[in-house]
């Protein structure tokens, strides 16, 4: 939620003794944590202890240079520093500043504007604005014909059109989405209201009573937080959205959920440990530095193989949900596709497929890769903008601990109808299309045939 920040910037020299200086060197290295950077206490004590040799009242740019050297480390916030001193160590005409500054050049009036509901108006002007005199005392107005929610602008953009600022707020709205797929039950048994009888603490119980068993204990089954499992793609056809889909990772991986996270182009790479930084610019910068094949060509069935042979047993204990975020475009084997999605399926609790193609009107799954995966997908669903992960959030939420059915999406066919899409193109086993294209896939077939088969001498071999 974007907070005011009302900051006192009447500054005065280091050696001052109302102590008005201290407050406002603190406050301005929390609104540059708020901005993304990179500043610890160290690094503002050190600026303190400089005050002594570059005072603030004395040359305002010889001091900015001193804090930019001791706050800033990394080249691309030299200009967002640079901002940020400006509006924040300027001196307001009366005393007080209503900037808020992780929106870099927003202003905010300080009394709560008057909201006018929506008239028909036949004048010229703004409403309002009889006397140009008066304006700055008097109450601001807003007009609700020409106000609209800019958090809700900036939920149904698509990633790819944000602008670098709009980065910065959609990482805040993302960390306000909560994310709960619910308990799992365990094979463990534990003391409780349940079905079994517990026998070692009945026993124990009997000897209050002489021996008698007249208190029954019982167990019942654990529960533990149901994992979660993100495959992503990171090559060039998704360069578009990576960097925003990291950004939601790292949301996610910070957020207290258990997360398993695995980025592939070609290979595999596993990044749960790099999602470790609190810092999502630091995550990210790591995360990059660590996948050799970042924004390369597009193998999903050998990654998905890879994933099945090498990490399947490690991380999908548990009944885990998985989520696969990919366009589709693969150059690779569709029946090898076929067959690691298959086997994914089964290993986990539910199979979740986000594409960000989704979210346009006219897309519709056409490419070899989506065509050999859509079979064996739970639910088929869009990842391009906040309002599509804010509904994955919801989905995510309302999941039973139980294997629920597939979703199935429904398309307007030419009479103008709603007509729900054959679920072999969007589900696992959603329906008798699903199973009938499962069975009559030869590369889904068993492979093993016993030596003996048709043999004529064997009874009821054949032949």
């Amino acid at each position: 939620m974007t907070t005011q920040l009302s900051v006192n910037l009447h500054t005065a020299p280091a050696d001052a003794g109302d102590g008005s200086i201290l407050p406002n060197l603190l406050m301005f290295g929390e609104v540059l944590r708020r901005l993304g950077m990179d500043v610890g206490s160290g690094n503002m004590l050190d600026l303190v202890r400089a005050t002594e040799f570059v005072p603030i009242g004395g040359n305002r740019n010889d001091f900015r240079l001193a804090a930019r050297a001791l706050l800033v480390h990394r080249r691309s916030d030299l200009e967002l520093f640079d901002e940020a001193f400006q509006v924040f160590w300027r001196r307001p005409a009366h005393g007080r500043s209503m900037r808020d500054l992780r929106s870099m050049g927003e202003e905010r009036r300080y009394r709560t504007p008057r909201v006018m509901p929506h008239r028909e108006d036949t004048s010229d002007g703004p409403p309002g604005n009889d006397d140009p005199d008066d304006a700055g005392d008097r109450q601001p107005v807003v007009d609700l014909r020409r106000s609209f929610s800019a958090r809700e602008v900036l939920r149904q953009r698509d990633f790819a059109e944000y602008t670098p600022a709009e980065v910065t707020a959609a990482r805040i709205l993302m960390s306000e989405l909560q994310w709960d797929l619910g308990d799992r039950r365990t094979r463990r048994l534990s003391w409780g209201d349940g079905r079994d009888v517990d026998l070692r603490r009945t026993m124990r119980r009997s000897l209050t009573y002489g021996g008698e068993m007249l208190d029954i204990a019982h167990r019942r089954r654990k529960s533990k937080p149901r994992p979660l499992v993100l495959i992503c793609d990171v090559s060039g056809s998704m360069e578009r959205y990576t960097r925003m889909l990291l950004h939601f990772v790292h949301t996610v991986a910070v957020s207290g959920q258990q997360l398993e996270a695995f980025l592939f182009a070609t290979r595999l790479t596993r990044i749960t440990r790099h999602l470790e930084h609190r810092g999502v610019d630091r995550a990210v910068s790591e995360v990059a530095r660590a996948v050799p094949d970042w924004a390369g060509s597009t193998r999903i069935g050998e990654a998905i193989k890879a994933f099945n042979y090498r990490w399947a047993r490690r991380v999908l204990r548990g009944g885990p949900v998985v989520l696969v975020i990919s366009d589709g475009w693969d150059r690779g084997d569709p029946d090898l596709l076929s067959r690691e999605m298959a086997r994914l399926q089964r290993s986990c609790h539910r199979l979740i497929w986000l594409n960000p193609l989704l979210g346009s009107p006219g897309y519709e799954p056409l490419t070899r890769g989506m065509q050999a995966a859509l079979p064996y997908i739970d639910d088929f669903l869009p990842a391009h903008n906040l309002h599509s992960l804010q509904e994955l959030a919801i989905h995510l939420n309302r999941l039973t601990a139980r294997r629920a059915p597939p979703t199935t999406r429904r398309k307007p066919t030419s009479d103008g109808d709603d007509a729900t899409v054959s679920a072999a193109t969007t589900t696992h086993d959603g329906g008798a299309a699903a199973r009938s294209r499962r069975e009559l896939n030869p590369a889904l077939a068993p492979t093993f045939r016993h030596p003996l088969w048709g043999h004529p001498n064997i009874p009821g071999g054949g032949g």
